[in-house]
Protein backbone atom coordinates (compact mmCIF):
# COMPACT_ATOMS: atom_id res chain seq x y z
CA UNK A 1 0.00 0.00 0.00
CA UNK A 2 1.36 3.71 -0.90
CA UNK A 3 -0.35 5.41 2.15
CA UNK A 4 -0.74 4.19 5.65
CA UNK A 5 -4.82 2.79 6.31
CA UNK A 6 -6.68 4.61 9.52
CA UNK A 7 -8.89 2.03 10.88
CA UNK A 8 -11.71 4.10 12.41
CA UNK A 9 -15.32 4.44 13.91
CA UNK A 10 -17.05 8.14 13.67
CA UNK A 11 -18.44 8.51 16.61
CA UNK A 12 -15.45 7.34 19.17
CA UNK A 13 -13.36 10.21 20.64
CA UNK A 14 -10.45 8.56 19.99
CA UNK A 15 -10.80 7.82 16.24
CA UNK A 16 -11.93 11.22 16.42
CA UNK A 17 -8.52 13.15 17.43
CA UNK A 18 -6.84 10.67 15.37
CA UNK A 19 -8.69 11.74 12.55
CA UNK A 20 -8.29 15.06 13.17
CA UNK A 21 -4.30 14.93 13.62
CA UNK A 22 -3.74 13.34 10.92
CA UNK A 23 -5.44 15.39 8.25
CA UNK A 24 -3.88 18.72 10.05
CA UNK A 25 -0.76 17.53 9.20
CA UNK A 26 -1.66 16.65 5.96
CA UNK A 27 -0.20 13.03 5.31
CA UNK A 28 -2.24 11.49 3.05
CA UNK A 29 -3.96 8.24 4.50
CA UNK A 30 -6.75 5.83 3.46
CA UNK A 31 -9.80 5.80 6.06
CA UNK A 32 -11.65 2.46 6.89
CA UNK A 33 -14.74 3.21 8.74
CA UNK A 34 -15.61 -0.05 10.72
CA UNK A 35 -18.72 -1.62 12.14
CA UNK A 36 -17.96 -2.12 16.17
CA UNK A 37 -20.28 -5.43 15.40
CA UNK A 38 -18.54 -6.51 12.30
CA UNK A 39 -14.29 -5.65 12.68
CA UNK A 40 -12.64 -6.44 10.09
CA UNK A 41 -10.03 -9.30 9.62
CA UNK A 42 -7.20 -6.98 8.86
CA UNK A 43 -7.83 -4.72 11.78
CA UNK A 44 -7.59 -7.46 14.29
CA UNK A 45 -4.76 -9.04 12.29
CA UNK A 46 -3.06 -5.83 12.86
CA UNK A 47 -4.01 -5.12 16.53
CA UNK A 48 -5.71 -8.07 18.62
CA UNK A 49 -7.28 -5.58 20.90
CA UNK A 50 -9.98 -4.53 18.46
CA UNK A 51 -10.29 -0.99 19.37
CA UNK A 52 -10.17 1.66 17.19
CA UNK A 53 -8.00 4.02 15.60
CA UNK A 54 -5.49 1.80 14.41
CA UNK A 55 -3.16 3.18 11.63
CA UNK A 56 -1.23 0.34 9.70
CA UNK A 57 1.88 1.82 8.15
CA UNK A 58 3.10 1.25 4.52
CA UNK A 59 5.77 -0.64 5.55
CA UNK A 60 3.65 -2.80 8.12
CA UNK A 61 4.21 -1.31 11.16
CA UNK A 62 0.89 -0.59 13.97
CA UNK A 63 0.44 2.38 15.78
CA UNK A 64 -3.31 1.53 17.59
CA UNK A 65 -3.01 3.93 20.64
CA UNK A 66 -4.55 7.70 19.49
CA UNK A 67 -2.02 9.50 20.94
CA UNK A 68 0.64 7.86 19.16
CA UNK A 69 -1.33 7.82 16.17
CA UNK A 70 -1.24 12.15 16.69
CA UNK A 71 2.25 12.36 17.44
CA UNK A 72 3.35 10.13 14.50
CA UNK A 73 1.43 12.70 12.26
CA UNK A 74 2.65 15.43 13.49
CA UNK A 75 6.29 14.28 13.71
CA UNK A 76 5.83 14.31 9.96
CA UNK A 77 4.28 17.57 9.71
CA UNK A 78 3.39 20.02 12.17
CA UNK A 79 2.17 23.32 9.82
CA UNK A 80 0.16 24.42 13.85
CA UNK A 81 2.85 23.49 15.95
CA UNK A 82 0.52 21.00 17.93
CA UNK A 83 3.27 19.52 19.19
CA UNK A 84 4.08 22.47 21.31
CA UNK A 85 1.40 21.98 23.00
CA UNK A 86 1.50 18.43 24.33
CA UNK A 87 0.23 18.50 28.31
CA UNK A 88 1.08 15.12 28.84
CA UNK A 89 -0.69 15.78 32.30
CA UNK A 90 -3.88 17.00 31.33
CA UNK A 91 -4.00 14.67 28.64
CA UNK A 92 -3.83 12.18 31.44
CA UNK A 93 -6.31 13.61 33.43
CA UNK A 94 -8.54 13.78 30.54
CA UNK A 95 -7.93 9.95 29.49
CA UNK A 96 -7.78 8.52 32.87
CA UNK A 97 -10.32 10.48 35.70
CA UNK A 98 -12.92 12.36 33.09
CA UNK A 99 -13.17 9.22 31.18
CA UNK A 100 -13.94 7.26 34.33
CA UNK A 101 -16.78 9.87 35.26
CA UNK A 102 -18.10 10.21 31.55
CA UNK A 103 -18.25 6.62 30.93
CA UNK A 104 -20.67 6.44 34.33
CA UNK A 105 -22.49 9.18 33.37
CA UNK A 106 -23.19 8.48 29.94
CA UNK A 107 -23.51 5.03 30.40
CA UNK A 108 -25.17 4.49 34.23
CA UNK A 109 -26.94 1.18 33.19
CA UNK A 110 -23.78 -0.55 32.00
CA UNK A 111 -21.70 0.57 34.80
CA UNK A 112 -24.26 -0.04 37.53
CA UNK A 113 -23.54 3.82 38.45
CA UNK A 114 -25.05 7.42 39.92
CA UNK A 115 -25.12 9.21 36.93
CA UNK A 116 -25.44 12.32 39.01
CA UNK A 117 -22.85 11.77 40.90
CA UNK A 118 -20.47 11.68 37.92
CA UNK A 119 -21.80 14.51 36.36
CA UNK A 120 -20.55 16.46 39.04
CA UNK A 121 -17.26 14.95 39.27
CA UNK A 122 -16.63 15.67 36.04
CA UNK A 123 -17.73 19.12 36.05
CA UNK A 124 -15.63 19.59 38.66
CA UNK A 125 -12.70 18.56 36.35
CA UNK A 126 -14.20 20.86 33.57
CA UNK A 127 -14.12 23.53 36.42
CA UNK A 128 -10.01 23.20 36.14
CA UNK A 129 -10.33 23.39 32.57
CA UNK A 130 -12.62 27.06 32.48
CA UNK A 131 -9.88 28.43 34.82
CA UNK A 132 -7.63 27.53 32.48
CA UNK A 133 -9.36 29.05 29.62
CA UNK A 134 -10.41 32.57 31.12
CA UNK A 135 -7.20 33.62 30.05
CA UNK A 136 -7.10 32.09 26.63
CA UNK A 137 -8.65 30.98 24.02
CA UNK A 138 -7.09 27.23 23.72
CA UNK A 139 -5.55 25.27 26.82
CA UNK A 140 -2.15 25.86 25.72
CA UNK A 141 -2.53 29.72 24.27
CA UNK A 142 -3.86 31.32 22.10
CA UNK A 143 -4.10 28.56 19.36
CA UNK A 144 -5.43 25.04 18.87
CA UNK A 145 -2.70 22.39 19.71
CA UNK A 146 -2.17 18.39 20.68
CA UNK A 147 -3.77 18.69 24.37
CA UNK A 148 -7.18 20.54 22.77
CA UNK A 149 -7.74 18.52 19.71
CA UNK A 150 -7.25 15.63 22.25
CA UNK A 151 -9.48 16.82 24.94
CA UNK A 152 -12.44 18.19 23.09
CA UNK A 153 -13.87 15.08 21.82
CA UNK A 154 -14.50 13.71 25.27
CA UNK A 155 -16.04 17.03 26.47
CA UNK A 156 -18.29 17.07 23.28
CA UNK A 157 -19.64 13.76 24.40
CA UNK A 158 -19.53 14.83 27.91
CA UNK A 159 -21.74 18.00 26.72
CA UNK A 160 -24.18 15.85 24.66
CA UNK A 161 -25.29 13.64 27.33
CA UNK A 162 -27.96 16.77 28.43
CA UNK A 163 -27.35 20.12 26.65
CA UNK A 164 -29.31 22.07 28.27
CA UNK A 165 -27.75 21.22 31.59
CA UNK A 166 -24.12 21.64 30.54
CA UNK A 167 -25.29 25.19 28.69
CA UNK A 168 -26.47 26.21 32.31
CA UNK A 169 -23.13 25.34 34.45
CA UNK A 170 -20.72 27.95 35.20
CA UNK A 171 -17.72 26.79 32.47
CA UNK A 172 -18.23 29.93 30.14
CA UNK A 173 -15.00 29.42 28.49
CA UNK A 174 -15.30 25.25 28.61
CA UNK A 175 -18.64 25.90 26.54
CA UNK A 176 -16.89 29.01 24.29
CA UNK A 177 -13.93 26.71 23.68
CA UNK A 178 -15.90 23.79 23.12
CA UNK A 179 -18.04 25.72 20.67
CA UNK A 180 -15.22 26.75 18.69
CA UNK A 181 -13.79 23.45 17.99
CA UNK A 182 -16.66 21.83 17.21
CA UNK A 183 -17.33 24.64 14.05
CA UNK A 184 -14.02 24.77 13.24
CA UNK A 185 -13.60 23.31 9.22
CA UNK A 186 -11.26 20.73 10.64
CA UNK A 187 -13.79 18.77 13.00
CA UNK A 188 -16.23 19.40 10.45
CA UNK A 189 -14.00 17.61 7.84
CA UNK A 190 -13.12 15.05 10.43
CA UNK A 191 -16.38 14.16 11.40
CA UNK A 192 -17.44 14.06 7.30
CA UNK A 193 -14.96 11.19 6.55
CA UNK A 194 -16.26 7.65 6.79
CA UNK A 195 -20.05 8.20 5.62
CA UNK A 196 -19.46 7.71 1.91
CA UNK A 197 -18.78 4.02 2.91
CA UNK A 198 -15.91 2.36 4.54
CA UNK A 199 -13.20 3.43 2.26
CA UNK A 200 -12.09 7.19 2.17
CA UNK A 201 -8.95 9.23 1.76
Amino acid sequence: MDHPTLYSFRRCPYAMRARMALLVSGVAFALHEVSLRDKPAAMLAASPKGTVPVLVLPDGRVIDESLDIMRHALAHNDPEHWLAGDDAALIAANDGPFKHHLDRYKYPDRHHSDPIEHRAAGLALLADLDTRLAGAANLCGEHRTLTDIALMPFVRQFAAVDRDWFDAQPVPGVRRWLDAHIASSLFVSAMALGRSGPAAS
